[in-house]
Parts: C-alpha cells; structure tokens; sequence
C-alpha cells in the first residue's frame, strides 16, 4: 500500500488526496474504483523493478532506448491512473452530496412528489379546457375507460366506513340506510297492487289509506324473521365486555369509565405521547 501510494505522489498527487477523503468510506461509485486502481499500481511497480532488473543485466544503447521508451509508457498509464482517480473521487463527491440531499427530506418525499406533479398536471388540463371552452370534469370522465369506472364503482359500494357513535341522529340513519339495502322488492306483487289501485297506489296529501291496508302472512312473516334477528344482533352487541384486571383504572364510575373509552378511541393517537410524559413525569 505505501509503495501504491508513493508511486502515485511521484506523479504529483498529495498524499493526502490518496488516501481516504471526505466520503471515500461510503458506498458511491468512486470509493468502488479504489480497489482497481490501488491494484494497478501495484503492477506498475512491480513491472519497473523487474525492468530495473534487466537494465542492470543488459547495459547499452539500445537497453537505454528501450528503458526509456517503457519509461514513457509507464508515465502514460500513471497518467491514465491520475485521471481516473480524479474522476472517482468526483464522482464519489456527487454521490455523497446527494446522499446527504436525500436523508435531509422528509420520509414521504417520494409521495408527496407525485402528488404535487399531479397536482400540476390536473391545473394544466384545466386551463387547456378553459381555454378551449370545455368541461374538466367531463373531459376526465372521457378518459376514463370502462373497466376502471366498474372498479371504481365497485369500490365506493363496498366503502362502509363505520366512524363510532357521535349522536342517536346518525346511529339511526345508518341502521335506516342498513335495513333497507336488505329489502329485496317483489316486482310481482307490485304489479299485481299496480292493476288493482290504479292511482290510488301513489297516494297525494288529499288520500286516506288509514285501515285499508292488509299484509300478507308472508309479509308478516318477512317482518318477524327481520325483527328477530335485530334482536339477536343487539344482543350480541349490548353483551357487557370482559373485565381486564391489568388495565389502568383511569375512571371514577362506570359512565365515566365510557366516556374515557370513547375519548380514547377517537384521540388516543393524538394524545399518546402527551400522556407517557405525564406518565413519567417528564411533561413540560
């Protein structure tokens, strides 16, 4: 390793530039070449001092010419070595500068990059339909083909989030939306009550049709089977939790005890660093 290293100072390379610098240690594309290079110059000192060798053993003219010329030919490939040293501690560099780059960002550089490129591009469009006197939105849903809009619309049926309980209002429109995507009409028996009542079946503010309708026992039927097992679901639902005895009690009675489930539900990730600070006492 010294004799590589003197080889390439006696070319004019500070020792210093040789040896590792800023970044070498990393994985770029320059500290890779070091090897290769630190293997060449081993073979060029090994070649000048078998010609040494041969100079001693063969003195004259022509072996001065011959030394000199091979001497050229050295001075060129530690030439070539100095360039491409060069070019591996500068490529190095540009790698280590944009390692740093890239650990300075954010986590969801890479996605909030997208996001932003596609931002740009839908801002475009928009103003070339402007411009053009268009509609975005229906030059979009132009672009769309046939296979996404199904996937997609198979995918918003299925979204049914359910968000937790925040008033009676909206627990009892959700179980309204719930029963009656169940129903499944009978089109038959509309039809048949279509051609019985003629317009009497799509009653207005001046019709009475209190006592006049009788169900039918399969109807009736329909309608037990339906309440039984809403029953059997709420009391599924309503049966009382298991007791853990290694939870922290953080409640004074069993409705507060609700309340600091319900809290933690929807804020304990917000407040989850919050309360280990006052757990260990380091809150400021």
């Amino acid at each position: 390793m010294a004799a590589q290293v003197s080889a390439l100072s006696s070319l004019g390379v500070p020792e210093a530039d040789v040896g590792v610098r800023r970044g070498w240690g990393r994985a770029g594309r320059g500290s890779r070449l070091l090897p290769g290079l630190l293997a060449e110059c081993g073979s060029l000192q090994s070649e000048e001092e078998e010609e040494e060798e041969e100079e001693e053993a063969e003195p004259g003219p022509s072996a001065a010419a011959a030394a000199e010329q091979r001497r050229e030919e050295r001075l060129r490939r530690f030439r070539e070595l100095h360039m491409k040293r060069y070019e591996a501690c500068k490529l190095n560099s540009q790698e280590v500068v944009e390692e740093d780059k890239r650990l300075k960002l954010p986590p969801n550089w890479e996605a909030k990059k997208a996001r932003l490129e596609w931002e740009l591009q839908v801002q475009e469009k928009k103003k070339e339909c402007a411009a053009r006197g268009e509609d975005y939105e229906r030059v979009k849903l132009l672009e769309v083909s046939a296979e996404d809009a199904e996937r997609w619309e198979r995918k918003r049926k299925k979204k049914n989030p359910d968000l937790g309980f925040s008033d009676y209002a909206a627990a009892q429109l959700r179980q309204y939306q719930r029963l009656t995507r169940q129903i499944k009409p009978d089109l038959e028996q509309y039809e048949r009550l279509k051609e019985q009542c003629g317009e009497a079946l799509y009653p207005t503010s001046d019709s009475l049709l209190h006592g006049t309708h009788v169900p039918s026992k399969e109807g009736v039927d329909r309608m037990v089977a339906d309440l039984e097992k809403q029953i059997e679901k709420r009391e599924k639902y309503s049966r009382r939790r298991p007791y853990n005895d290694d939870a922290d009690i953080d409640y004074i009675n069993e409705r507060n005890a609700k309340f600091n489930q319900k809290a933690e539900r929807f804020y304990g990730k917000y407040t989850a660093e919050i309360k280990q600070n006052l757990e260990r006492g380091t809150a400021v």
